[in-house]
């Protein structure tokens, strides 16, 4: 069996937040389970954009003080590292909070800027990652529960992504982000390469709606934790209330076979997921319902199966970060205005999801726009 522990943790406050984390680690053994005196031990947040903590987009810095105390107790030299989305991870670790916990408490940062390849054995032959984060004794995950516009949700194995160092994101995104299922065989042949140690899920307010980077805080009360990745998305996904079959990341790692992608072979240690929430979290916005559909009619209806990225009226700032974050460069600016090339366009929703004014929003094909009016689906 895994185990995944849970327990609920009403706020973040600093003793409520340690307290809390002792509690949920003591049932798993401790954090003496996971650490050895001596051993250096990364720390990976969710760092995916220069947001403050109460946005929910990062995890919050008062986690990862907990963290990195219990990390010191026992015995271990914690370093904290990740690879955000846009702009540096000292930039954001300093705007969410996490840079003034990690000069406090005295641990180390570390940012992930070289990347070391490494072979793989699947689909994808190689990943190149952060040095950092392959080197260190121990790896600690710690995602924060959020929608996501592509996976439907993000948590452990979704974080990991951030081993990839800055734009080589997008080459990913490019080469397998045009397919939800890909994608998600690509995520989890990179989770395989190096599986945490240790997850500890912030779902103390986690993130609803247009996630991962522009939907609304979301009150759970709860915190997570496991050391089999798949397992502890497998309890979040329950806790969040999110049907099985939207679960891209989930259904993957099942028809792999992975190790606690069972649902009969994860056993909860704490509250039932199941009733932590009086209602589900708010999905994010439909956006494709291409699935299932033969190749050449993929590349026919395209558009209109699928939404389209496309500026709000008066939030757009032309500050070019969704031009630079952009996959397939579909996106310029013309005219004084932002220009998209649909026909290059995979939407990924990396505009959406790095833009800093929420200037983005999405418009369906008229045939995704019929089957929701209607209720239908494929």
């Amino acid at each position: 069996m895994y185990h995944v522990a849970l327990e609920r943790v009403s706020d973040y406050g600093r003793e409520t937040m340690r307290e809390g984390v002792a509690r949920l680690l003591e049932p798993l053994g401790g954090m003496e389970r996971y650490v050895k005196p001596g051993e250096r031990v990364l720390i990976k947040p969710n760092l995916l954009s220069a947001k403050p903590a109460e946005a929910a987009v990062t995890t919050h810095p008062e986690l990862l003080r907990a963290v990195i105390l219990e990390v010191q107790k026992a015995g271990g030299v914690p370093l904290v590292g990740d690879s955000p989305g846009v702009g540096s991870g000292r930039r954001v670790a300093e705007r969410s909070g996490m840079m003034a916990v990690i000069e406090e408490t005295g641990a180390e940062f570390v940012p992930f800027t070289e990347a070391v390849p490494v072979a793989a054995s699947g689909t994808f032959k190689e990943f190149e990652l952060a040095r950092p984060y392959l080197e260190a004794d121990r790896l600690i995950n710690l995602p924060k529960l959020k929608t996501h516009e592509m996976m439907t949700m993000t948590c452990c194995v979704k974080n990991l992504f951030g081993a990839v160092v800055g734009t080589a994101k997008a080459a990913w995104h490019l080469k397998a982000g045009a397919d939800k299922e890909l994608f998600a065989d690509m995520l989890l042949e990179l989770y395989r390469l190096r599986e945490p140690d240790l997850n500890i899920v912030d779902a103390v307010v986690a993130m609803e709606g247009n996630g991962p980077g522009s939907g609304d805080p979301c009150q759970v009360g709860v915190l997570l934790a496991g050391d089999n990745a798949v397992a502890v998305d497998h309890v979040a996904a329950r806790v969040a209330g999110i049907p099985r079959q939207l679960l891209y990341l989930e259904s993957a790692a099942r028809r792999m076979g992975l190790a606690g992608s069972n649902a009969g072979e994860v056993a909860v240690l704490g509250p039932d997921p199941d009733r932590v929430l009086e209602r589900p979290l708010r999905l994010p916005h439909l956006s494709d319902v291409q699935f299932g559909l033969p190749g050449f009619l993929k590349n026919r209806l395209r558009n209109q199966f699928t939404s389209r990225p496309e500026v709000a009226p008066g939030k757009c700032e032309l500050c070019s970060v969704c031009v630079k974050a952009c996959p397939p460069a579909a996106i310029r600016v013309q005219g004084g205005r932002l220009r998209f090339d649909y026909q290059r366009c995979i939407r990924c929703f990396c505009c959406r999801e790095l833009c800093p004014h929420a200037a983005l929003t999405l418009r369906d094909g008229w045939l995704l726009w019929l089957m929701k009016k209607s209720g239908r689906s494929i």
